[in-house]
C-alpha cells in the first residue's frame, strides 16, 4: 500500500504507536522497554432472572459446574490472549484470579479477574479478556435455563506499573 500523502496518520504524534508510517497496524516494539511488575484488574456482571440464579447457586444447572466451568474458561482466556487480540504480545503471565461472586441485587454475578506478570508490556487486554470469556461462559453453560441472560458493564478498574503509571477507574 502506498505512502498516505501528508495525512495526519502519516505525520501523527509518537502516541498512535499501532500505526506505522503508511498508516497501517502494527504490533509495538517492546524491546526497549523495561521489565516491571505490572497488573490488571477487570470485571463484569452477568444479569439473570432469580429463578436461574437460584438453579446455579444450588448446582442444578443441567451442563453441570456452571461457576466451576466459567472461572476456569477466563482463566484460560488470559493465557490465549495475544491469540485472540491481533496486536497484543504474548506475555509470561504469573498470576490470573478469576473471582465470580452471586449478587442477588442484580440478580446474577459479578466477575473479576486479577493478572500480573512482570514483563515490557501491560495485562489490561488479558484481565478483560479473562472476564469477558468468563461471562461467555457463563452464559453457555447456563443458557438452557434462560436465553435472555445479559452480560454488561465490562470494563477495566484498575491497572498498576509501567510508563504510563497506575490508573484506578472512577466509582460510581
Amino acid at each position: 500500500m502506498a505512502d498516505l500523502p501528508d495525512s495526519s496518520i502519516r505525520n501523527a504524534p509518537a502516541t498512535l504507536t499501532h500505526l506505522d508510517r503508511q498508516g497501517q497496524a502494527q504490533m509495538v516494539d517492546v524491546t526497549e522497554k523495561q521489565s516491571t511488575v505490572r497488573s490488571a484488574i477487570a470485571t463484569a456482571q452477568v444479569r439473570m432472572l432469580t429463578s436461574t440464579l437460584e438453579t446455579i447457586e444450588a448446582g442444578n444447572a443441567p451442563k453441570g459446574d456452571v461457576l466451576g466451568t466459567a472461572r476456569l474458561a477466563g482463566i484460560m482466556a488470559a493465557k490465549q490472549t495475544a491469540n485472540l487480540i491481533p496486536l497484543c504480545h504474548p506475555l509470561p503471565i504469573s498470576k490470573v484470579e478469576v473471582q465470580i461472586t452471586a449478587d442477588p441485587s442484580l440478580p446474577g454475578y459479578q466477575i473479576q479477574a486479577e493478572v500480573r506478570t512482570k514483563a515490557e508490556t501491560g495485562v489490561e487486554m488479558e484481565a478483560l479478556t479473562a472476564v469477558s470469556v468468563a461471562a461467555l461462559t457463563l452464559y453457555d453453560m447456563a443458557k438452557a435455563l434462560e436465553k435472555s441472560i445479559q452480560i454488561e458493564g465490562i470494563h477495566l478498574v484498575q491497572k498498576t506499573g509501567g510508563k504510563s503509571g497506575d490508573y484506578f477507574a472512577k466509582q460510581e
